[in-house]
């Protein structure tokens, strides 16, 4: 590996490492909860279903009552909702979607299969118990854990928790992270460029990624390329935020003053990772809250917040999936100059042929935020490796690394 550069795990593990847990709770309405974690686990209060029911639209018997050939009477009929009385023995019971089977049948037959007569029901089918019943706890049994402590909440585990009655869910209060932007080149969308000016790229891109991963943002700003003010604004949002992330400032110019500041009045314990883009990543602290120092290019930005920014705000969470499991997909491109560094490709799958396959960006210069607009995932080069096609490579979709 090349002096001074961290490999990817050994940058991830220390990060996590350095995560504290977030040890505060909040109670939320369930409509509310889509996104967070919970913070305790959940068990079973009551079996769910609640009792016997049927799958279908039909009618309930029981199964040695079926004669070939010979009509069954109906001597009840059973709504959605309502609380069946016993079977008559000898009849069957017109039964709907979701309506509790009465004692005494053992099975349900659809209505497709039933020619209704003067005399009563003709059945042609064969006839078994247990046929279109959905039986009581089959989806989750009294007593049983339903979900985990650290399970991020989506659709269906809102629906899940619906289904055991729950309508406030205890889960982690979000992490508080500030975004500093640095360069005196920054403008904020919406005002004109003057010379040597840029519009401010990362604060919009980490606005958006911090939403997506469950955090509050309790401060943006840019910060001017003095150490002065680079100190002062990190130590006032220090005593604001759980986490900081800078952009810019953490390379080695002169105007490179996050990691400067971090030595002389803070800790930096990890600088540098070998990785492509993300080179110049920080790690460190100040007044005791964490700094996760980004490149200023707009690509590495993104890239290094996926692959180790993710991680460590999951680890924060209490999450129990942290790292993304990604897939092995063929390349339609070739790599012929290996590097000493890991390469995150912005990429996207494609079908050729009935087949899927994975193709890059052309241009993978760190500044060409557009790559990952075209792309939808990050394909890895191996360090020291390159790439023939069809090779399989390691490929990690947008949205599983943000999920």
């Amino acid at each position: 590996m090349a002096a001074n550069l961290t490999p990817v795990e050994e940058a991830i593990d220390h990060l996590l490492g350095k995560a504290p847990a977030i040890t505060k709770n909040e109670l939320l309405p369930l409509t509310e909860s889509l996104g967070r974690v919970l913070a305790q686990d959940y068990q079973v209060p009551a079996d769910v279903p609640p009792a016997d029911n049927s799958a279908v639209d039909g009618y309930a018997l029981r199964a040695e009552d079926y004669i070939p050939g010979q009509a069954l009477s109906v001597s009840a009929r059973i709504p959605a909702g309502s609380a069946p009385s016993p079977l008559k023995p000898g009849s069957a019971a017109r039964i709907f979607t979701g309506s509790e089977v009465p004692a005494g049948a053992d099975t349900v037959i659809m209505q497709e299969r039933i020619e209704v007569t003067e005399g009563g029901i003709l059945i042609n089918t064969e006839v078994k118990a247990n046929q279109n019943i959905r039986r009581r706890g089959q989806d989750l049994a009294q007593g049983s854990l339903a979900l985990k402590k650290g399970t991020k909440i989506r659709s269906q585990e809102m629906g899940l928790l619906a289904s055991m009655g729950v309508a406030e869910v205890a889960v982690v209060k979000k992490l508080r992270v500030a975004i500093l932007s640095t360069g005196d080149e920054l403008v904020d969308p919406g005002n004109p460029l003057g010379p040597g000016q840029i519009y401010n790229t990362n604060r919009f891109t980490l606005l958006g990624l911090l939403a997506e991963a469950g955090c509050d943002v309790v401060l943006c700003e840019t910060l001017r390329d003095t150490r002065s003010v680079t100190r002062e604004t990190l130590e006032r949002a220090a005593a604001q935020a759980d986490l900081i992330i800078t952009s810019g400032g953490v390379s080695v110019g002169e105007e490179d003053h996050v990691r400067a500041v971090l030595e002389e009045s803070g800790e930096l314990s990890l600088w540098r990772m070998a990785s492509k883009p993300g080179k110049p990543l920080a790690f460190g602290s100040i007044k005791g809250t964490p700094v996760l120092g980004l490149p200023g290019n707009p690509a590495a930005v993104l890239v290094t917040f996926l692959i180790v920014g993710m991680p460590y705000i999951r680890t924060c969470q209490g999450q129990l999936q942290i790292h993304p499991v990604g897939q092995r997909v063929p390349a339609t491109f070739t790599v012929t100059s290996p590097s000493v560094r890991r390469e995150f490709v912005r990429a996207r799958t494609e079908s050729i042929n009935g087949d899927t396959r994975v193709s890059a960006y052309p241009n993978q210069s760190s500044g060409v935020l557009s790559s990952a607009c075209w792309a939808d995932g990050l394909a890895v080069i191996p360090e020291h490796a390159t790439v023939a096609e069809g090779d399989l490579l390691t490929y990690y979709p947008f949205t599983e690394l943000l999920s």
